[in-house]
């Protein structure tokens, strides 16, 4: 049998694969996901092998130097890779070392070439003793079930079938389940505005497809495979329908109560990208990149621990403090669920403070997620709070911060004037931990909504010169930290740090006095 690797290394599937698996999806009337489907595929190929294992090796003797063969008899030869073989003649052999043996003359299958080999061969030989302890059970060392290979080479075999079952018009292909066209149930717009009226009366969702057919009714009598299966395809085509389950599960929501937040990405954190070059960053700006971790940024940092995928931390930034919502950053992404076409997922965050519970939805092509406006306004958090997200429970994920006895500090406060940007250095309460360069305050939402609606068409470098003289002037030597000067870019406009970093070391106009500190330049 051939081991797991030869198997994903050479798994092909031809038209009479798919018409084995088309057969058996009609035969059993019911859906099959991918695995299934190769799991039958590879046990038919192996008892494909099988046959034709016991159908070459019939009535054949393993080659033993120590034996006697006569003309017309047939062997195997396990040290020349199991190759099978017809005696043509015998006859005496001389070697004085060996003694009296006979020689035998062999006709190997397929392609007739002929050898000679000794037999009744007194003197103790290495193939005698190897005929003696393996035989034909050499063929079986890996022993492996279909279940094995699955196991061990199942993603390659499994993309490789994928691939080829989406090529037949006739399949219809969801959350890794297989079923004939032709054999979906017939589902009317009665049984959808059923469908709508069960979500609407659970507020929208999100409901599993089995609890939905559960309270319509079911459908028919089919299995309930096939009744998820075709409810789960129709509903696919029906704008009014959204599913928002992670890989794995599947789960609908009414589209229309869905959070127009998660439906559009909200206005504090769109980015219209900035071209720049990348080589301008010299690699202390890279690890600041790094230090920052915008999700916005063209990095992947390493995971440096083993729970780097289970547990991550975020420093808030005023997009994601005003919007609500928390970052889905390098460090962080791997946390949450995701989803193979689903443009939006549904999950629970729970308040790590006081275990509360709020409604959240991830939104993987926009990068952020939804839901955390009332856990910010609850506990206070400041611009540059750090946030961390951690695994609860499926589908649940905690969200919690280091918490403290409020205590007065003093912090910077962003004070619109007109449509200048200034900041003042004011006492305010803080009970979390933060980032010292990232701290910001507000206390006029509504003046600072006019100033960022008036700069919208300003360029970068405009905004740059408004905010680093203002910071400039809360600090004796006059300059701001590369960290602060993001933090309040991002307050008029939402930008990663690579194209702010790139352009502070490329214009004259911006200095670099020592470390991450900048200031203009005097003229």
């Amino acid at each position: 049998m051939l081991p797991s690797n030869h198997w994903a290394r050479n798994f092909t599937v031809d038209a009479e694969d798919i018409d084995y698996l088309t057969n058996l999806l009609l035969e059993k009337e019911t859906p099959l996901t991918s695995e299934q489907l190769a799991l039958n595929l590879i046990e038919k190929r192996l008892q494909q092998e099988q046959t034709a294992f016991e159908e070459r090796y019939k009535d054949v003797q393993v080659y033993n130097p120590s034996q006697a063969y006569h003309v017309g008899q047939r062997l195997v030869f396990p040290h020349i890779n199991y190759e099978t073989a017809t005696v043509l003649n015998q006859r005496t052999g001389f070697n004085p070392e060996y003694g009296d043996f006979n020689v035998i003359e062999v006709e190997f299958d397929p392609d007739s070439r002929t050898r000679e080999f000794a037999s009744d061969l007194a003197v103790p030989h290495k193939l005698s003793q190897e005929a003696t302890n393996g035989g034909l059970a050499g063929l079986n060392t890996a022993n492996l079930t279909a279940e094995d290979i699955v196991r061990e080479a199942g993603e390659s075999i499994l993309s490789v079938v994928e691939e080829r079952l989406r090529e037949q018009d006739d399949l219809i292909f969801m959350s890794r389940t297989w079923f004939p066209r032709d054999l979906i149930l017939d589902i009317n717009e009665g049984h959808l505005n059923l469908a709508e009226a069960v979500l609407d009366m659970s507020g929208g969702g999100p409901l599993p497809t089995e609890e939905i057919l559960n309270q319509m009714g079911g459908l028919e009598n089919a299995p309930l495979p096939l009744q998820t299966f075709s409810l789960n395809y129709v509903l696919n085509q029906d704008s009014r329908f959204d599913e928002v389950g992670p890989t794995g599960e599947v789960l609908w929501y009414l589209s229309r109560l869905a959070p127009a937040d998660v439906k559009t990405t909200p206005f504090p954190l769109r980015y219209t990208p900035i071209e720049y070059d990348r080589a301008l960053l010299s690699p202390a700006m890279v690890r600041l990149e790094e230090e920052i971790d915008d999700e916005l940024s063209a990095f992947e940092p390493v995971q440096h621990n083993a729970n780097a995928q289970a547990e991550g931390t975020i420093t808030l930034n005023y997009p994601h403090r005003r919007a609500g919502t928390l970052p889905l950053s390098a460090q962080v992404r791997q946390v949450f669920p995701s989803a193979q076409r689903a443009p939006r997922i549904y999950i629970t965050l729970v308040d790590g403070q006081d275990d509360s519970e709020y409604e959240g939805w991830v939104v993987p092509g926009s990068r952020y997620v939804y839901g955390l406006g009332e856990f910010y306004s609850k506990h206070k958090l400041p611009i540059g709070a750090h946030v961390t997200v951690s695994r609860a429970a499926p589908g649940k994920i905690r969200v919690d911060f280091s918490a403290y006895r409020p205590r007065t500090e003093y912090i910077r406060l962003i004070v619109p004037k007109g449509d200048q940007i200034q900041f003042e250095n004011h006492k305010r309460p803080i009970g979390a931990d933060y980032d010292d360069l990232m701290i910001l305050g507000v206390d006029d939402l509504a003046a600072l909504d006019e100033l960022i609606q008036s700069v919208q068409r300003k360029t970068l470098v405009t905004l740059l010169k408004m905010v680093l003289p203002a910071l400039s002037k809360l600090t004796p030597q006059g300059t701001a930290h590369a960290k602060t000067i993001y933090s309040a870019v991002n307050v008029l406009r939402r930008c990663p740090p690579g194209p702010m970093l790139a352009l502070l070391e490329a214009n004259p106009d911006f200095v670099n006095v020592g470390g991450d500190y900048w200031k203009l330049r005097e003229d």
